[in-house]
């Protein structure tokens, strides 16, 4: 971080017009923010106008809030309503790329503007439709900002905020305090702190936080890789604690490079069904085991560990509805909320007849599946987007319920077919594991397509089978692991599957 000034000698800005943006996603105080810098420079004797400029693409309402002040005088200043490129003294984003953002719209230049940023991650939809790792990389975005700003102050202001009991907005505050970048003195920020009147105790926290973070120079908080956590002692009933010990045996009898992976699969199995399809993984896992050695470090069996577990533990309403009304979730959110106590809570659902026809028996959900116009009857009538309030009563019972399904989760038509879509894919790893031992790993590989439920669910599974359709295509050559890759890497570029579609042309020229 680099300040243009010290906070003892601000800006001399003089009669002239300073000019703040602040660029926020939906959630993270920007209003609020915007409100106590309004409310703290009419309090030091300035005239003041705020705008907002509200859009929703790409993200959760992101918003840009503009300030305009300058001190009252004998004629009264003209105001803009918007920012202009090159015409902006203070930005403050909320998020890193709003802070990208901001430098892409020319807000940020080098003459003039102090950028505050916190370099916290709130991906955007884009990032998060990829199938891939659809990420944007922070690192180019600082780079940037290191050259487009006069003055940069960086740091994780939303985990500063949640370390105190509060929201990122107080924090950012208190960046703006010691940037210098505004000539008030810290007093006059937490006094408008305390004319809004709520949660000023944490806010304070907060804003004392931001401003230390700025005056030390801090950099961009670098979390540390976090230590695999103790195991938690087993509780339950005496017949479900030993089925677990049981289970743990076995692993502790498995190879030292496969355990921990292992481990993490069986306690996502048994977490989805129950101890005995615990003992039905580990049988699978066995059968790699088999064919594997120390020779090649027991690769294949580590990458079975983790892909057989994600196929076991696939994504169904079921399991949906149980993760919309575990407790940890509302505590978490209740956090996020800075401990609120009354909030309205709403999911979004849009189920489609397959997920509702899945959870039938498996003859009975198999025979409508049969039936195109039964099931187009069923889709028109289910197939509609719905929010249930789960902070009342009666909609998180009807979750509750739903996700209560999962002991007849192994009767159903969807678990059906997800056990014997698993074994033919296994079993095609497993039979190319004596002949080419890395397609076989890339084969295991080939199940990270699969994943979510509905349309993401049905795009990953159309990807997977081509992929696989591509695999058959080229095994037997020497690079027929390097294709199998090739392959993943394509089906992960686009949600379309146009690259998937170029590679499997070009693997047809020569395989013909």
């Amino acid at each position: 971080m680099t300040l243009p000034f010290t906070p003892e000698q601000p800006p001399a800005l003089g009669a002239e017009v300073i000019k703040l943006a602040v660029m926020a996603v939906g959630g993270q105080g920007g209003g609020v923010l915007t409100g106590w810098i309004e409310a703290l420079a009419r309090a030091q004797g300035y005239a003041v106008q705020a705008t907002s400029v509200a859009g929703v693409a790409q993200r959760t309402g992101a918003t840009i809030y503009y300030i305009e002040m300058a001190p009252a005088g004998s004629s009264a200043p003209v105001f803009s309503l918007a920012p202009a490129a090159g015409d902006v003294d203070v930005v403050i984003a909320a998020e890193m790329m709003e802070a990208g953002r901001a430098i892409m719209r020319g807000f940020v230049t080098p003459d003039r503007t102090t950028l505050i940023g916190s370099t916290h991650r709130a991906l955007a939809v884009s990032e998060k439709m990829a199938p891939g790792d659809g990420i944007a990389d922070a690192g180019e975005v600082r780079a940037a900002a290191e050259v487009a700003a006069r003055g940069l102050v960086l740091a994780d202001f939303e985990a500063a905020a949640l370390d105190v009991g509060s929201v990122i907005s107080a924090s950012l505050f208190g960046a703006l305090s010691g940037s210098g970048a505004l000539p008030f003195p810290p007093e006059a920020f937490e006094a408008a702190i305390r004319a809004g009147g709520k949660g000023v105790d944490a806010s304070l926290r907060a804003f004392a936080t931001g401003r230390q973070a700025a005056l030390a120079g801090v950099q961009p908080a670098t979390h540390p890789v976090p230590r695999p956590a103790a195991a938690a002692a087993t509780t339950g009933p005496a017949r479900l604690r030993k089925a677990w010990d049981d289970l743990q045996a076995r692993i502790a009898a498995m190879p030292a490079p496969v355990q921990p992976m292992a481990q993490a699969g069986l306690r996502k199995v048994v977490e989805f069904q129950h101890p005995a399809y615990g003992a039905e993984y580990l049988d699978h896992l066995d059968r790699a085991l088999a064919l594997d050695g120390a020779e090649r470090d027991w690769t294949f069996s580590v990458t079975a560990a983790k892909y057989l577990a994600n196929a076991m533990a696939y994504d169904d309403v079921i399991r949906v509805a149980d993760a919309k009304t575990r407790p940890e979730r509302l505590e978490r959110i209740r956090a996020e909320m800075g401990g609120a106590e009354v909030m309205q809570l709403t999911e979004y659902t849009h189920p489609r007849a397959e997920e509702i026809v899945s959870l039938l028996p498996r003859a009975l959900g198999q025979a409508i599946t049969d039936r195109p116009r039964l099931m187009g009857w069923i889709d028109r009538r289910v197939n509609k987007g719905r929010r249930l309030r789960t902070d009342r009563l009666l909609p998180f019972l009807q979750l509750h319920a739903l996700a209560s399904m999962r002991r007849f989760r192994p009767m159903s038509l969807r678990h059906a077919e997800e056990r014997a879509h698993l074994e033919r894919w296994y079993a095609s790893a497993l039979a190319r594991a004596g002949t080419d031992y890395d397609l076989a790993v890339a084969t295991l590989q080939a199940r990270r397509l699969i994943k979510g439920y509905s349309d993401t669910h049905a795009r990953g599974l159309g990807k997977f089978d081509r992929v696989m359709t591509g695999i058959a295509m080229v095994e037997g050559r020497e690079d027929a692991a390097d294709w199998a890759r090739r392959l993943m890497t394509a089906a992960l570029q686009d949600e379309e599957g146009s690259a998937l579609d170029g590679t499997l042309k070009t693997i047809e020229s020569f395989a013909a």
